[in-house]
């Protein structure tokens, strides 16, 4: 008599080989949609950042007899990127104001407490699009505020484009400088990236090739966001008017400070 197997035994195994083919297409496979979202934001790492690497005097890239040396080699540097997107238009979180009024105001306190003697810089993406609004240098501290106040909800949020921008400008006023200084990149957003400007590699190629800190104001994001990266950036998160102004105020209060003979600083 042939013995009949276990009913229990059977549920059992099914599971078992559901479950194999279900992991084995989680890890690859030929899934589009498992290798798209890698293409799009790669796993969180602690990176092996420039900063960490006491040594390390590679950045700037200077070629020599193209240098244009400024009279004060220690000079720090802030450049803004500054998120004028059309849910800034919104007025969660902002005590029944819009929420770019509310960013317009702590973002103007905040070029003022930054130091005279620092430069400048910033990138405004809004209704009138995305370009540098302030060259950086000790001159724009005036204007950055007038280009503020100016700004008009609407667009997109290219934050690759923009930080790229920014890293440019810091890395171009690192050449004049000789590497020495501070590079302070400070983005206020209240959103992810739009598709095609997810900002995970600049990101990384900016915190493992250069000493320039990136701070993040994420202002009324509910969840994570790619620019929340721990042990690598600073993140500040705001959920109100208040919050938004001690979390621009704590860019001057957390700015480590660079060693002028090793270029190095310390990542919290």
């Amino acid at each position: 008599m042939k013995k009949k197997m276990n009913p229990l035994v059977i549920a059992v195994a099914i599971i078992v080989v559901a479950y194999y083919f279900y992991e084995s297409g989680n890890k690859g496979g030929s899934g589009t949609n498992s290798d798209q979202s890698r293409a799009e934001k790669p796993a969180e790492k602690r990176l092996d950042t420039y900063a960490m690497r006491a040594a390390d005097n590679t950045w700037p890239t200077i070629n020599e007899g193209e240098v244009v040396q400024v009279e004060n080699l220690t000079d720090k540097n802030y450049y803004l990127v500054f998120d004028g997107s059309g849910s800034m238009s919104e007025s969660n979180c902002s005590h029944g104001q819009s929420k770019i009024d509310v960013a317009k105001t702590a973002v103007v306190e905040f070029i003022k407490k930054i130091p005279d003697d620092a430069n400048i810089g910033l990138v405004i993406f809004d209704n009138s699009g995305s370009y540098e609004r302030s060259v950086l240098s000790k001159q724009s501290k005036n204007g950055a505020i007038q280009q503020v106040r100016r700004a008009s909800s609407g667009g997109g949020t290219p934050l690759k484009t923009s930080i790229q921008h920014a890293y440019n400008s810091l890395s171009a006023q690192a050449v004049k400088q000789l590497g020495y200084g501070e590079y302070h990149l400070v983005v206020i957003t209240d959103g992810e990236a739009s598709k095609g400007e997810e900002p995970y590699y600049i990101v990384e190629d900016l915190l493992k090739n250069s000493p320039v800190v990136l701070h993040t104001i994420g202002f009324c994001i509910k969840g994570g966001h790619s620019l929340n990266q721990a042990g690598n950036t600073f993140y500040k998160s705001a959920n109100n008017p208040e919050q938004l102004a001690i979390g621009l105020d704590s860019v001057l209060a957390e700015a480590p400070d660079f060693k002028v003979d090793t270029f190095d600083g310390q990542m919290q």
